[in-house]
């Protein structure tokens, strides 16, 4: 396999951790209720955490990007050989 496809794939795997991490977590709270004050808590931290992931998904595509243009500069100068 080529190194740039197993970089993408571990980069990818790790904000998919994060979103079925938030998802498992997310049902267990809808399981278990709570009080009112409880659940304005846990959609405090629910916003919290749902900007942490949209922020780590933003810095994600970025070097996604990077990796992109890394790869095909990589690609070119071989072509060039």
């Amino acid at each position: 396999m080529h190194p740039g496809m197993i970089t993408v794939l571990l980069i990818f795997g790790l904000p998919f951790l994060i979103v079925a991490g938030f998802f498992l977590i997310w049902a267990l709270k809808i399981v278990t209720g709570g009080s009112s004050r409880q659940k304005e808590e846990i959609q405090a931290d629910e916003t919290r955490l749902i900007q942490e992931i949209h922020q780590g998904l933003m810095r994600m595509e970025e070097r996604i990007e990077a990796l992109e243009t890394i790869l095909m500069d990589q690609d070119r100068k071989e072509a060039r050989k």
